[in-house]
């Protein structure tokens, strides 16, 4: 069945820019997209339905390509005892921070993770959001990591949204593996990963790598085992200091390395070399009040796609809109709107491994867009909150939200 969808404005994305389309049409033909470009020059034909988009600007659906959206508990009890004077290091020592989590989400039942993750997905997909990543690694064992993992899978089935799975494991150190980092290491390459890919849980592998984490030499273990089970990988490097884990991401052929802010040159050398997208996370580094800025002019110097994401999570960037990250990565990192839609469309779909179907507005891509009454495309990184007026359209349909 083929749809026209007329009367917008379009900026597709293709090649990473706004690539603008004036008076545009789109004619999709089941969850793909058939045809783009003027409306003057639109395919004669039979059309089953035709919509009128009252000269809203268009763009890919919006992909959110690092979440951990999954988790039991909630953690704003920390954050005021943190605002209060508390430091981290306390909180933690009386088992608050991620153990907290850990602990809460290894408590809940597979329907209770279900149902409060569905919220907070609601409130990324009334952003705009179509696609999206989300990670376990609030689990720490195989049964808990098992039934994250299933939640992840059933949220991509039962809501209007493309979801992929990551496995993040190697996220910390359980507190049954106190001290014995390299064992629980083992675990996840030997037993966990194995498992978990078996059961068709997993689409990625990540890590977090971190001195309060785990070692480079330690992560590099589970690319190894990852790469052994066909599975790509990505990796939390460099936000609290330089451990070259971008670059070992890089030798591994990573989609992406996270967080960023303390790569070097060299890094960026090594990312644009592979192909690895870097993925930043302004909901964290404005949380946690970092001062330590990624590395843009390195970045934009050697051709490194850059994506932007939420990182929702219950600790660091408890963030509900993908949109607000936008005007965040503008603000706090100096990109440009274009360059931060970019980072939440074709970069973000790089980062995922799926820009050959999605990210653009292509003829032959999937059918995934949104209509925004807004005046221009910037606007969608200038407006603090709120919810603007939109039509999303997913595989061809308009969904309602």
């Amino acid at each position: 069945m083929k749809t026209l969808w007329q009367h917008c404005h379009v900026a597709s994305m293709a090649q990473g820019t706004y690539s603008i389309i004036e008076d545009a049409a789109i004619v999709t033909s089941g969850a793909l997209i058939e045809w783009i470009g003027p409306r003057s020059e639109v395919p004669a034909g039979n059309y089953a339905e035709r919509h009128d988009l009252a000269g809203a600007w268009v763009t890919p659906g919006l992909i959110d390509c690092h979440s951990h959206t999954v988790f039991g508990g909630n953690r704003s009890g920390e954050f005021e005892q943190r605002l209060q004077g508390v430091s981290y290091a306390e909180i933690a020592a009386a088992g608050g921070g991620i153990a907290s989590t850990v602990r809460a989400t290894r408590a809940a039942s597979e329907d209770e993770l279900f149902d409060s993750a569905r919220k907070r997905l609601k409130s990324l997909l009334r952003d705009g959001v179509t696609s999206v990543e989300i990670k376990s690694g609030y689990g720490l064992d195989l049964a808990s990591e098992r039934k994250i993992l299933r939640v992840i899978r059933r949220l991509g089935a039962e809501l209007p949204v493309s979801v992929r799975s990551t496995c993040l494991a190697a996220h910390a150190l359980p507190p049954e593996y106190a001290e014995r980092a390299d064992d629980y290491i083992e675990h996840i390459c030997a037993e966990m990963l194995p498992a978990l890919a078996a059961e068709g849980l997993v689409d990625a592998v990540d890590a977090f790598c971190e001195y309060l984490a785990f070692s480079p030499e330690q992560v590099e273990r589970v690319f190894v085992a990852a790469q052994k089970l066909g599975l790509p990988v990505k990796l939390h490097a460099e936000q609290l200091s330089s451990l070259h884990g971008s670059s070992l991401a890089a030798r591994y052929h990573a989609l992406s390395a996270d967080h960023l802010e303390f790569m070097t040159e060299e890094d960026a050398i090594a990312m644009a070399r592979a192909g690895t997208v870097a993925v930043l996370l302004p909901g964290a580094f404005y949380f946690l009040r970092e001062t330590q800025l990624p590395p843009m002019e390195a970045l934009r110097k050697h051709g490194v796609k850059i994506a932007v994401a939420s990182d929702l999570n219950p600790g660091t960037s408890p963030a509900l809109s993908l949109r607000l990250m936008l005007n965040m990565a503008c603000t706090c990192f100096r990109m440009t709107p274009e360059e931060a839609l970019a980072g939440v469309t074709l970069h973000a779909a790089t980062a995922l491994g799926m820009d050959k179907t999605h990210g653009s507005l292509e003829a032959g891509k999937v059918a995934d867009f949104v209509a925004w009454q807004i005046d221009r495309p910037a606007d969608l990184a200038y407006w603090l909150g709120g919810d603007l007026e939109k039509r999303v359209v997913r595989h061809g349909v308009e969904v309602d939200l």
